[in-house]
């Protein structure tokens, strides 16, 4: 039994949970087969009680982690908006011809990092499949980064964007990944999974990587001691079986690679995209599928709360429900914003924690792969150690 389970065990049970036959069969299965099934995770999905779900899923967050909820220093810079493709759910991408597209040159790339250099220890970029860029290009924004800001993480590349790259620059998966790290890629984070079942790809991104892609994509990775993230992508057209079969794959991957750092799941923002048939997530839906991910994903260590998506409130009521992670103080972002949100680009660190303990949790400022922590009061900071267990 890994070390959260005991804990867990040791827990005392609130009757919301014990007099709830699906509940109690969850919690059973987390302590003594170590897994929930996927007839459970349905069921979890459509019979159960809001509070008591979430609830449950406070309880495996707590025994992993306490009261303490993550966050890092980190500043978004989208390097493109010109895209081959043309996803229907994606309000960002831009055609080359297209009066606000931009490709970032390297030096407007490090230009962007610069105000923010002495604040941040992450530079998240991700975009759009350039039709011309090849790892040349990538190599040198990475190499370039790195000499100028040396203390800085880059987090980079979708699993998309990975296939694309090695497909213009005629190289293997595994070439390009090797590649693109020895210049300077430190990780990589999980958007475009959307939903890993193929059916509905193919009717909200066709011309995207295959399930199976991003899965190998990202199993690349982890064989190269790559962290990633992953992520899903909700509130479209994907019923619950697909979502559970979505969270099943990660799963059964991280079995076999330990790869995954953190589980990224956001809904669907429809402001300004073109899905009109999609089944838009309530905030119920939203919250549910975060409680739910932390009790069928027991061995992906992390869910995040992704506030550039869902927002302050329910980001911080997700803090409640499982998520442990708050994500950065971003800076920037465009992605989240084209398609509709409105969550604020100016929050500092001290903001972070002022949410985060404001539902009663500990802020912990992290680092990129969860190695170094700190517990973070406004002002002050205090270095410690805290267990990971996965």
């Amino acid at each position: 039994m890994a070390d959260w389970r005991k804990q867990l065990s040791l827990m005392p049970v609130p009757e919301s949970i014990s007099s709830d036959p699906i509940l109690r069969n969850a919690m059973h299965q987390l302590i003594d087969l170590g897994r929930i099934n996927e007839s459970t995770g349905i069921d979890l999905f459509e019979s159960t009680d809001f509070f008591p779900l979430m609830k449950l899923a406070d309880m495996v967050k707590q025994s992993r982690f306490g009261k303490h909820v993550f966050f890092n220093n980190n500043l978004h810079v989208n390097t493109t908006n010109i895209c081959v493709l043309a996803c229907r759910f994606c309000a960002f991408r831009k055609g080359s011809r297209h009066s606000e597209a931009y490709a970032l040159s390297v030096e407007e790339y490090t230009h962007r990092i610069e105000p923010f250099s002495s604040e941040i220890d992450e530079v998240h970029s991700v975009g759009g499949l350039h039709p011309s860029w090849t790892i040349e290009h990538y190599e040198e924004l990475y190499s370039t980064t790195k000499d100028k800001f040396p203390h800085i993480h880059i987090k980079s590349l979708t699993a998309v964007e990975i296939k694309h790259l090695a497909n213009r620059s005629n190289l293997s998966v595994y070439q390009t990944l090797s590649r693109l790290e020895a210049s300077g890629l430190d990780s990589i984070p999980g958007g475009g999974a959307e939903i890993l079942v193929d059916s509905i790809r193919d009717r909200i991104c066709r011309g995207k990587e295959s399930s199976q892609e991003y899965l190998d994509i990202h199993k690349q990775a982890h064989l190269l001691n790559i962290p990633t993230n992953c992520t899903m992508l909700f509130g479209t057209i994907e019923t619950i079986h697909d979502r559970i079969t979505h969270l099943t794959k990660l799963r059964d991957l991280q079995d076999e690679t330990g790869g995954f750092q953190c589980f990224v799941p956001y809904p669907f923002l429809a402001d300004n995209s073109r899905l009109p048939e999609a089944d838009l997530s309530s905030a119920n839906d939203i919250l549910r599928v975060i409680a739910v991910s932390r009790l069928m994903l027991d061995n992906i260590p992390h869910i995040k709360s992704y506030r550039m998506n869902i927002g302050d409130n329910l980001g911080q009521m997700a803090l409640l429900g499982g998520a442990d992670d708050i994500d950065g103080t971003v800076g920037h972002e465009e992605i989240m914003h084209s398609a509709g949100s409105t969550t604020s680009l100016s929050s500092s660190s001290q903001d972070l924690c002022k949410l985060i303990e404001q539902v009663d949790c500990i802020p912990v400022k992290r680092n990129s792969i969860y190695s170094k922590f700190e517990i973070s009061k406004s002002p002050p900071t205090e270095l410690i150690n805290i267990p990971l267990l996965v």
